[in-house]
């Protein structure tokens, strides 16, 4: 699932973490004064360091939806257009079990987090119905902007500034439309990325906001 409904109005805020989450207190800041429910997708390295625990807390307490995003953030297939597999079923499940199980620390059952969102947001078919084995449903963000990008630092050669960023989304929402968008960002960045698109995320939401959309939560966009 990468989509809600099209014919509506309705954005939902997807936000996932590994190493980092310098953003985590300002976006949740922006979230709560803004009312608007996102979903959190953590890899157990997230989940298993002390230093966030309080910000996961804070999430759970605010009706923010927690979900899994890999262990150790694996790679399940290559760059090719071929999406090479790189791991084996168990592999697989290993993983994604010990997920759950750092979550399941913080109170957040299987059940309570039915969505799974794969590490890189890059999955084949392969892992597709190894997620439906799990009896969960795998999700990915909305194409067609550039909102994923904000890890980028100025090094890489796909690096993205956060005015090209926020740029991309307007930019798709006048030639097009976000009804239905999952749209995903990063609650951390690499250090030497100091252009924090975060900090942007007010302004976002006022904009579409503005352009008459409404936030809506996880359950409310794909039940």
């Amino acid at each position: 699932m990468v989509r809600g409904n099209s014919n509506e109005k309705n954005i939902h805020l997807v936000f996932t973490g590994h190493e980092y989450a310098d953003g985590g207190a300002h976006i949740l800041e922006v979230l709560n004064r803004e009312n608007i429910k996102a979903s959190f997708f953590f890899t157990g390295d997230f989940y298993r360091n002390n230093e966030f625990a309080p910000l996961i807390s804070d999430l759970k307490k605010n009706g923010h939806y927690l979900g899994a995003h890999s262990n150790k953030h694996l790679l399940y297939n290559d760059w090719s257009a071929d999406k090479k597999l790189l791991v084996t079923e168990t592999e697989f499940n290993e993983d994604l079990n010990l997920n759950y199980a750092e979550m399941k620390k913080f109170g957040i059952n299987k059940s309570d987090a039915p969505y799974y969102l794969p590490p890189y947001e890059w999955n084949d078919s392969t892992i597709t119905s190894w997620t439906k084995k799990n009896q969960l449903t795998l999700i990915n963000y909305t194409k067609g902007t550039l909102s994923h990008a904000d890890y980028t630092t100025p090094d890489d050669k796909n690096y993205k500034s956060t005015e090209v960023i926020y740029n991309s989304i307007l930019d798709y929402e006048a030639k097009a439309s976000l009804n239905g968008f999952l749209l995903l960002s990063h609650i951390g960045t690499h250090p030497n990325r100091t252009d924090k698109f975060y900090l942007e995320l007010e302004h976002l939401i006022k904009a579409l906001k503005r352009n008459g959309y409404q936030f809506v939560s996880l359950n409310e966009m794909l039940d």
